[in-house]
Order: C-alpha cells, then sequence, then structure tokens
C-alpha cells in the first residue's frame, strides 16, 4: 500500500442516490457512482473514446457513457455482456466522509516536449504567453515543468492574439525571443496577428502551436489547419516536430533563427508527439555556446572613409534615428552632439533620444511636429541610422543621404541614397567618429543649427500652450492630456502605445525624457497597447537588467483598448502594475478624420462603450474616470501610485488633436 493513498473525495449525502460526478485526486480523476445504496469509483475515462464517465447517467441501474451510448456497472465497472470493462478503486464510507484509494502520482515522466522547453530555456527563454486546450496539453505541462522549477514564467490570456503581442513586444524591448502558445486551428490562426507585428518589425519571437494527431492529418480533421502554410510567410523558420525528430536540435534552430533573423520561429506540436518519451540520447542542448558568434559586423573601410568625406563636406548635417537604432543610442548622441547636428526620429523611435536634450528635434512624420520637418528641410546633409524611409515618417529623398543599417535589403530600400552603408549601427558610428578625427580638419561646427532648432522649440512650445487652452468643455483636448502625462509619467518608464488619434498625438505632444516607447510600427495593429504592457512588464520582473523595476504605462483609444480589453483581467490575475491611459472620445477618432480629409461621409466610426472605469473596478483594478481638466492631475497620480493594475479612462474630444 506504500505507493497508494487514501483521499477524502465527498461529504455524506454530497452525492444523491442515483447520481454521478467527477472528482480529481491529484493528477487522477475518477468517476464516482452512487447507486443501491452503494458508492463505486471508476477511472474516469471510458475505454473505448475516452468519454468521461462522470458526466454520464445512471439509467435502468447501469452507467451510460455520455459519448456513446456503452454502459457499465456503476460499482464493478463491468460492461454486462462483455469481457471488457472499468477499472475501479477502493472506495470507503468513513465517519467525516467518503474516501478512496489511489495511486501515488507516479515521478514526471522526461517527454519530447521536455525536452524541447529544456532547450529554449537553455536560449534565454524566460517568458510565454498562451492558452492552454485540448491539442497543447502535453507541450503545456512541459511549460508547467519549466515554471515549477522556477525556470519561466507563463501567463494565461484571453485571447491568443494578446499572446503573441505580448512576446513581440518583449522582443522589441529586449532584443531576446519570448513565446507564445495556442492550441491547433483556432487558436494558432489567432497568434497571427502578433506575430506579423514582430515579423515586420524584425522582433524576435517564437509560436508553440499544438496540432492534431499526425494520424488524422491531412483529410481534414476537428480544428485541423495547414499551420506551416498558414505561417509561412510569417516565420522565418517554421517545422514540424516528429516522433524521429532531433528534438534538442529543432529547438536549438527555432531560438537560433529567431535572434539572429531577427523574426518569428514556429514550432508545431502534434498531439500524440507531445508526450512521446524522450530518447536517452536526446539531451537538451547547453543553449548558445558554440551555436552564435559576435554579429557585430563593421562596414568596409572605404565606406567609411567616403561617409567621413560627406559629413566633413556638410554645413547642416542631420542625423535621422530609426527603431533599428535603439540599442546604439549613445553612439549616435555621442557623433550628434560631436557635430552639433540636431536628431530626428521616426514615430516608432519617439523617445530614444529625450526630448529635452538640447539637439532633439522630436518626431518627424505624420506624428511628428512642425521643428522636425523644418529641420530635415533646412538640412544638407542626413545622416540616416536604423530607419526603413516609411512613407508615414516622409524622409526627404532629395538630400544628400548616408544610410546606415545592419540590414542589406533596407538599405535603398524605396530609392536610392547617395551612401548606403552596411554595418552593425553601434560598430559603424563608432569607425565613422574615429575616422573624423584624423580624416581631416572638420569645419567649425555649425552654431546656427542649435539656436535655430532652440527658436523652432520655442514656437512650438508656445503653440502647445495654446492648443492646451482650447475649450474643454466637450472633452479634453489631447495637448492638455499630454501634458499631464509628459509631468507625471516616471522618467525611466516604459509606454506602449496603441494606434488612432490617441498615439498621433501622443507624438507630437508627450516630451520623453528617459521613457522607452513601444509601439506596433509597420503593421500599425490597433489594440496593441494593453497586451503589449503585459509584454513590457514581464521584461520588469527580470533582476539585473536595465528593465528591472521599470513603471509601465500603456496608452490607448476607446477602439484599441476595446479590442484586448478581456485582458484586463489578465494583469489583475498576475498582479502586473500596469496604469493604462484610455482615451475615450466614443469613436474611431481617426478613421472620421480620414473620412473627412477623403470626403466621404463620416459612417461607422461611433462606438458605443461602457463605463471602461467601473469595468476595471469589476475586474478587480483600480478604475478611474476623468471627465473635466483640473480632475486629469490627481486620477494620474493615484492611478501610478496604486500596487497593481489601474486604469484612467479621459473623457476627450476627437476634434482636439
Amino acid at each position: 500500500m506504500s505507493n497508494k493513498k487514501w483521499v477524502r473525495v465527498l461529504d455524506h449525502n454530497e452525492l444523491p442516490e442515483g447520481r454521478v460526478t467527477s472528482v480529481t485526486c491529484g493528477l487522477k480523476t475518477l468517476c464516482l457512482t452512487h447507486h443501491g445504496g452503494k458508492y463505486g469509483a471508476l477511472d474516469n475515462h471510458c475505454p473505448h473514446q475516452g468519454g468521461p464517465l462522470g458526466e454520464g447517467t445512471i439509467e435502468n441501474g447501469l452507467l451510460r457513457c455520455p459519448w456513446h451510448g456503452w454502459d457499465y456497472d456503476p460499482i464493478s465497472g463491468k460492461a454486462p455482456g462483455y469481457d471488457d470493462g472499468v477499472e475501479t478503486f477502493e472506495i470507503e464510507t468513513r465517519e467525516d466522509g467518503i474516501y478512496v484509494c489511489v495511486p501515488e502520482e507516479p515521478e514526471h515522466a522526461r517527454t519530447v516536449s521536455d525536452v524541447m522547453m529544456e532547450t529554449l530555456v537553455a536560449w534565454g527563454v524566460k517568458h510565454v504567453w498562451g492558452m492552454v486546450g485540448h491539442s497543447n496539453l502535453g507541450l503545456a505541462e512541459a511549460v508547467r515543468q519549466q515554471e515549477r522549477a522556477g525556470r519561466l514564467h507563463y501567463y494565461g490570456i484571453r485571447h491568443e492574439g494578446a499572446a503573441s503581442f505580448a512576446a513581440s513586444a518583449y522582443g522589441k524591448l529586449t532584443g531576446r525571443p519570448a513565446a507564445c502558445l495556442a492550441i491547433a486551428g483556432p487558436g494558432a490562426t489567432n497568434l497571427l496577428t502578433g506575430l506579423w507585428d514582430a515579423h515586420v518589425d524584425r522582433s524576435p519571437a517564437i509560436a508553440l502551436t499544438g496540432q492534431v494527431d499526425t494520424q488524422v492529418l491531412g483529410p481534414g480533421a476537428f480544428q485541423e489547419v495547414d499551420l506551416k502554410g498558414a505561417f509561412g510567410s510569417v516565420a522565418v523558420w517554421s517545422q514540424t516536430v516528429l516522433p524521429g525528430s532531433r528534438h534538442a536540435e529543432l529547438a536549438t534552430l527555432a531560438a537560433k533563427n529567431a535572434i539572429l533573423e531577427r523574426g518569428v520561429s514556429h514550432l508545431i506540436f502534434p498531439d500524440e508527439v507531445q508526450t512521446i518519451p524522450a530518447p536517452a540520447e536526446d539531451a537538451p542542448a547547453s543553449g548558445p555556446e558554440g551555436r552564435l558568434t559576435d554579429r557585430r559586423v563593421r562596414p568596409a573601410r572605404a565606406m567609411i572613409e567616403a561617409a567621413a568625406e560627406r559629413v566633413a563636406r556638410a554645413a547642416r548635417p542631420v542625423i535621422v534615428v530609426g527603431h533599428g537604432a535603439r540599442f546604439h543610442m549613445e553612439q549616435v548622441i555621442m557623433l550628434a552632439e560631436r557635430l552639433e547636428a540636431p536628431v530626428l526620429t521616426t514615430f516608432k523611435a519617439k523617445g530614444q533620444i529625450s526630448d529635452h536634450h538640447p539637439l532633439a528635434a522630436g518626431v518627424l512624420g505624420r506624428s511628428g511636429t512642425p521643428v522636425a520637418s523644418w529641420v530635415m528641410n533646412e538640412s544638407d546633409l542626413l545622416i540616416v541610422v536604423g530607419a526603413s524611409f516609411s512613407n508615414h515618417t516622409g524622409i526627404a529623398s532629395k538630400i544628400d543621404t548616408i544610410q546606415i543599417d545592419f540590414e542589406p535589403m533596407a538599405l535603398g530600400r524605396f530609392h536610392a541614397v547617395s551612401l548606403p552603408v552596411l554595418g552593425e549601427i553601434g560598430e559603424t558610428l563608432t569607425d565613422l567618429a574615429e575616422v573624423l578625427g584624423r580624416h581631416r580638419p572638420m569645419k567649425e561646427p555649425n552654431k546656427d543649427q542649435k539656436r535655430d532648432l532652440a527658436e523652432r522649440q520655442a514656437l512650438w512650445q508656445s503653440e502647445k500652450i495654446r492648443r492646451r487652452l482650447d475649450d474643454q468643455s466637450k472633452g479634453l483636448s489631447s495637448a492638455y492630456v499630454f501634458d499631464v502625462l509628459s509631468r507625471l509619467v516616471p522618467e525611466d518608464a516604459i509606454i506602449p502605445v496603441d494606434v488612432g488619434n490617441n498615439t498621433y498625438s501622443f507624438g507630437r505632444y508627450f516630451e520623453c525624457r528617459r521613457q522607452t516607447v513601444l509601439m506596433s510600427g509597420y503593421l500599425g495593429s490597433i489594440g496593441f497597447a494593453l497586451p503589449a504592457a503585459m509584454g513590457a512588464w514581464a521584461a520588469t520582473q527580470e533582476e539585473g537588467t536595465p528593465f528591472e523595476g521599470r513603471k509601465v504605462v500603456s496608452i490607448s483609444g476607446d477602439g484599441g483598448f476595446g479590442q484586448y480589453m478581456g485582458e484586463l483581467t489578465t494583469l489583475v490575475k498576475y498582479g502586473m502594475n500596469i496604469t493604462h491611459i484610455l482615451l475615450n472620445n466614443s469613436e474611431l477618432g481617426k478613421i472620421s478624420k480620414e473620412q473627412r480629409s477623403g470626403e466621404w461621409a463620416v459612417w461607422e466610426t461611433d462606438l458605443v462603450n461602457p463605463s471602461f472605469a467601473k469595468y476595471a473596478h469589476l475586474c478587480g483594478a483600480m478604475g478611474i474616470r476623468v471627465s473635466a481638466p483640473d480632475a486629469l492631475k490627481k486620477a494620474v497620480k493615484a492611478a501610478l501610485q496604486h500596487e497593481g493594475p489601474s486604469l484612467v479612462e479621459i473623457r476627450t474630444n476627437a476634434l482636439l488633436v
């Protein structure tokens, strides 16, 4: 009896005569019956199709399987007239209740899924967002084992799209991959939007999806989708895990491709493969040691010399910074200060240089300021680093341009540039600074640029003050909202933003100090902000990293928040200290604006909203609603100081953007 234990499963009178129920004892689920004054304990699984007998009924003295109607004696488990039956367990009626004798839980047997999760952890995967379901249970158990051992963290979300957005945001912030988990079919396809966000913004991420059994793959089984085909364009690498695969090597390749290709890797786990015992020789890979090399590629010396010549000749050089330069801003700012060159950013790169730096000229393009466009138009040389030349940014194509990027296809992607330079941005700028120092005597820095920039900034600050003073009786203006947020949001906060008028206004009015901004850049997906905040928050829990302990403040409109508002309960469940700022104008304001601009009728952009503040409260978070300007500061302060999830709903005017 040493490998068994007695477990109390029912109170007296809890299970009426003639009824059945299911109970779980550790990992074992049983069907309990009460018939003829006796209790029975049977294995819950019908031996034919696995039907849950605890959901069956006792009819004419026999327990009927709810799936296909097979009958069993409710006490002995025998099938009348047949040799088969259901395994039974000892059961006793004691003074304090009904007890069943069940086997002790066996030690966990290492599986193929364990091997692969151990390998991903060895490659630095620390977080998984996902939804556990019927076709990924074996894989989910491997994730659970790693979490129980303290090697990673798992977050159960309400929609798989939130899982992939969280993983994408984590990759953008840290440069390291996290994972998202889904079942076959609709769970896997729900991941695609967030994975496309990771793909187009070059964010490393790993998708783990269940799949139907290999024996029924092809004819069209329940929830069968050609996942390799569905993920074909979004994933830089996608493979199905098979019984004979080199499982550790598959996981290694998934991590390696995500890191080196800065994109999405995808592993497909057929249901029955997930629980195959791990072959003794299939040990996990040790991690990236010996599998990765130093990727700091330096440009050809001739290109650096040519770049230095152009810089030395320029009277008004300007640096344009994109998201690709986010890990190299120290070198960018050093070069800017040496040249006394203004620094413009793309919208996706907002915050990479403080808006209070004397050379910061703000965001360029549709989400930007008149300062940035003026500075660019007055320039005679653009030094563009890590930027894509998106039409939303509007980098001038007629100005002499040096483009520096680590991605060959990014160089001259949309039009020819004067000098395309291939190299890791930090290394390239270091080499350029070194050559400039001895290339030949440079001109005196153009003092006019710094003076002109200060004058333009002063004009823009005056304009922002005028906009903050606009009549706000019909809702707060964006200029006012983001002025308050600029003053109150912690200077090292991580700020995921959504899309829409709220985000355009953020780019225009919010003044970054040392904050880090995350957004759905190329994809521009509505709903990004709240799931991205979960990804950012996970990074803030990592000890010894640059993100440890930083506050996360996400910003969206009502349209964007409505996409993933269920995830507020995820924040509550895991105690995520995230403050969400929600600008509520009861419409898709950016679309209304585009309809007016295109001389269309404004149609179907109005929204019917609940009280989002009350909704937050019902979810277990703090919720505050603001409808008057003088209440905003107090509300934001209270939300930021709250330990746990908080939401500030601000009634805004769709026309004051």
